[in-house]
């Protein structure tokens, strides 16, 4: 068991030791990126930890700003595909890159701590974030293949495909924090607050979060209907119309209630549910 330990931490450190070479490479594009600055300030904090030999009692702290580095050096590579446009001839194998590395803090947390909960070991935001991230990636993604029509219609599996996955990473960003249960002795003097939290609705990512897989889904109902279904996309389409309108009623219910008159638009909501309902 030590030795399997010493192993696996060994493994956290090497990578630690990987993402500064990278994020000192980037940091040539961009010298005053605030996103690498930051990741290499966290980077030259942790190599200095395992220099002197660091303790493993600080496991969670080491993987939660291990952590914050992949954040910051995905958003700025994710930021240059976005401002590229996603380019069609590397998209495809980069954004899989970078969800592989937004995944890697969950897989290592898992095998470091195995008697432990993930989100015990990264904290809950930190977890939100690393869902968020993947999901909103593919949302981007597949914002922009949305464009392209001769594109999807040559390739509309693949489209579907990051769909699905880019829904199903933001529902786990929405079931991250469970929603607070107004009979289990929780007292709340706010009653907007009272019915986010009742709902899961925890700040403005978690509305935007809504909306993105809202479209998603439309988009999904959107290209499955016009193609020949078999039984199981039929399926998936029906789950993609569930979810879409679940997820958008409560998304409407809370701009035009608690959340009216602070900026949140609900027409593009409105459109979408009067085509999935």
């Amino acid at each position: 068991m030590a030795d399997d330990y010493r192993r696996q931490g060994f493994e956290l450190e090497r990578r630690i030791f990987e993402l500064d070479i990278k994020c000192s490479s980037l940091r040539t594009e961009k010298q005053d990126d605030d996103y690498l600055q930051n990741a290499s300030a966290i980077l030259d904090k942790l190599k200095s930890y395992y220099r002197q030999g660091g303790e493993s009692s600080n496991l969670s702290k080491v993987l939660q700003d291990y952590t914050q580095v992949i954040l910051d050096i995905t958003f700025y590579e994710e930021n240059k595909l976005v401002d590229q446009e996603f380019p069609e001839d590397c998209s495809p194998f980069k954004i899989q890159q970078l969800l592989q590395d937004l995944t890697e803090p969950e897989v290592l947390a898992g095998r470091l701590a195995p008697t432990q909960e993930v989100q015990s070991m990264l904290g809950l935001e930190l977890l939100e974030c690393l869902y968020w991230r993947r999901g909103a990636l593919l949302y981007m993604y597949c914002h922009t293949l949305h464009q392209r029509k001769q594109w999807i219609k040559k390739n509309k599996d693949t489209f579907l495909k990051c769909i699905q996955e880019g829904v199903r990473y933001l529902m786990r960003m929405l079931q991250v924090r469970n929603s607070v249960k107004l009979n289990d002795g929780v007292v709340l003097h706010d009653t907007a607050t009272a019915s986010f939290l009742s709902e899961g609705i925890f700040s403005d990512t978690h509305l935007l979060t809504m909306m993105y897989i809202g479209e998603m889904c439309f988009w999904a109902v959107k290209y499955e209907d016009c193609s020949a279904d078999t039984m199981d996309r039929k399926e998936d389409r029906l789950q993609f119309r569930d979810i879409g309108t679940q997820i958008l009623n409560k998304y409407v219910l809370a701009c035009e209630g608690p959340l009216q008159g602070q900026g949140w638009n609900t027409e593009n909501a409105k459109e979408i549910l009067s085509i999935l309902q």
